[in-house]
């Protein structure tokens, strides 16, 4: 059905083009490489805790934690929008702090940790990725900001 009045879709028309500039040009970018770090992160994870939680229980829950924090960014890359954009802005600052911290931790104190998560040693097991994403995603929400 297609409106005929130019007011009834202005609303979802800019909501859209709002929405859409989060995931336009290298937000797509963002968006594939979140997919696939929860993809990677979610699984072994979930592997890692359902055969051999009692190796090493505090590793592999801090990787079904990046899990879970790579599957919320991707949802509100996806989803859009200035709330998303806050949202997922904050939660990049705080994926990149734990990258930090635990890979500062892994390199100081190796015993604590007799296997590795996504974000040991900067996440160098990930190409180091998980260093350089929230970092890319900060610089492209920054620059994604409604006028």
């Amino acid at each position: 059905m297609v409106a005929t009045s130019g007011e009834a879709g202005t609303g979802t028309a800019e909501e859209k083009r709002a929405r859409k500039r989060l995931i336009g040009g290298p937000g797509i970018l963002l968006v594939w490489l979140y997919g696939v770090m929860v993809v990677g992160a979610v699984s072994r994870s979930a592997y890692q805790i359902a055969t051999e939680f009692d190796r090493a229980p505090l590793p592999y829950t801090l990787s079904a934690l990046a899990g879970v924090v790579y599957g919320f960014i991707t949802y509100t890359l996806v989803r859009g929008g200035e709330t998303a954009r806050r949202a997922a802005l904050v939660c990049c600052a705080a994926e990149l702090v734990g990258v930090l911290t635990v890979g500062t931790w892994t390199l100081v104190e190796p015993s604590a940790f007799p296997d590795a998560t996504v974000w040991s040693d900067y996440g160098m097991g990930y190409l180091f990725i998980p260093v350089l994403l929230p970092l890319s995603a900060m610089y492209w929400l920054r620059r994604a900001r409604t006028a």
